[in-house]
């Protein structure tokens, strides 16, 4: 390993990741791992990149000195970035997975037992099946969740660099509530949130934020797309800022116009949520006892909601296309894996199809102390609520005026379509 003083995290931080890998390598009996996770490279070595759709992978040893294989054009970020000292590239017109077993034999673990990450998105079928022809001397097993077990349980030195991802998204947030108003389109909001994240110090997150509004609350996983929003209408917005690759997400909702019943009791439902989950969460509960907790709460209310989803998940290092953990720990029924300190979890007590119809949420991401939990966040978790731009006579200024306002009253501004009304 070479030592140095310019990564993300202090250099005994790397030797104490790499020392546990090899505890957990012991007990499961292997001489060797090929670790191609984006997120596990960069955990163990601090190595990043945008191009991790082309192999690479981190080859750990027993005790023998790690090597990476890489693209050519990526060696720079191993020698920028990271205390791998041993690398092979290959050419753009090379094999990746003949270099990945030419190498294994260089270094002398031919014969022997190697684990790789069978469920990585970027070691493909196609090149396991490669790997399994060509790498006959030894004996290949499947090590999936090796990496994991370190990386569930934060740091102190992780979770402080989590605060950091958290202050982008906070100011993010506040820049979305702030912007998200009548005759704005959901572009416009999206752009001021990451103006403002990025502005802060924040990085190009894992996604980017989820901005719907009116009807298109109810669609799963949507973000803008040129719509303009209506007067009375409310916005969805769920962002997650980053440093570092470390992520936090958040949950809020504008509603444009005054608070209507059903809304002020979905809201009132989602922050007795977090609040009941927050006051007992610790070490020592399970993951199905939290579920639970919250599911029970949402399920419980007078507006046709439902929490459609888990109800949180680990969060931290994430590289696209997801921003979160889950796949390492959520919170879901059934599940008796126990919470430990340094866990940290996106907690999404969401609300989908209020009056059947609207899609809301208010969501936390806390980290697990010594005897409880704890938010990575100030802001007010109550609506954004924004009376003045309830659906009434609006000033028509100019033609776009006049045509929120036609939009609003279902008479459509587009020559050749007929509103419901019009067709009867």
């Amino acid at each position: 390993m070479r030592q140095r003083d310019d990564m993300t995290f202090p250099f005994e931080e790397y030797e104490r990741r790499l020392r546990e890998l090899r505890e957990r390598m012991e007990e499961r009996l292997l001489d060797a791992v090929v670790i191609s996770d984006p997120e596990n490279l960069m955990y163990l070595t601090d190595y990043q990149t945008t191009g991790y759709s082309f192999f690479q992978a981190l080859v750990v040893p027993l005790a023998d000195e790690p090597f990476m294989i890489t693209r050519a054009m990526e060696e720079s970020n191993i020698h920028a970035r990271t205390w791998v000292e041993e690398t092979r590239p290959y050419p753009d017109t090379g094999d990746a997975i003949q270099m990945l077993v030419e190498s294994m034999r260089e270094f002398g673990l031919h014969g022997k037992n190697i684990g790789y990450e069978r469920n990585s998105y970027f070691f493909p079928a196609y090149h396991q099946d490669s790997i399994h022809t060509t790498f006959l001397e030894g004996r290949l097993l499947d090590c999936f969740g090796i990496v994991e077990e370190g990386r569930v349980c934060k740091s102190k030195a992780e979770i402080e660099i989590m605060k950091k991802a958290a202050r982008a998204t906070e100011c993010g947030m506040k820049a979305g509530l702030e912007a998200a108003a009548a005759g704005v389109t959901e572009n416009e909001i999206g752009a001021a949130i990451c103006d403002a994240m990025f502005r802060i110090g924040g990085e190009p997150p894992a996604v980017l934020p989820y901005v719907t509004s009116g009807p298109r609350t109810m669609i799963g996983h949507a973000t803008w797309e040129g719509r303009t929003v209506q007067p009375g209408e409310h916005v969805f917005l769920e962002i997650a800022g980053c440093f570092r690759r470390y992520h936090t997400a958040m949950m809020r909702t504008v509603v444009l116009g005054d608070l209507s019943p059903s809304m002020e009791h979905a809201q009132e439902r989602m922050k007795h949520a977090l609040k009941e989950l927050k006051s007992v969460l610790r070490p020592g509960m399970t993951v199905s006892d939290a579920d639970n907790l919250v599911r029970n709460i949402i399920s419980d209310n007078e507006v046709g909601a439902r929490l459609i989803t888990r109800s949180g998940y680990s969060i931290g290092i994430a590289f696209p296309p997801s921003w979160d953990e889950g796949y390492i720990i959520s919170l879901k029924q059934g599940d008796s894996r126990v919470l430990k300190e340094g866990m940290t979890f996106h907690i999404i007590p969401w609300m989908w199809g209020v009056d059947g119809n609207k899609t809301v949420g208010i969501s936390d991401t806390i980290y697990v102390t010594a005897d409880s939990c704890a938010s990575f966040f100030e802001l007010d978790e109550d609506f954004t609520v924004k009376p003045e731009h309830a659906l009434r006579e609006l000033p028509l200024a100019d033609e776009k005026a006049r045509d929120i306002k036609k939009r609003a009253a279902g008479k459509s501004p587009v020559k050749g379509v007929r509103t419901a009304e019009e067709r009867g």
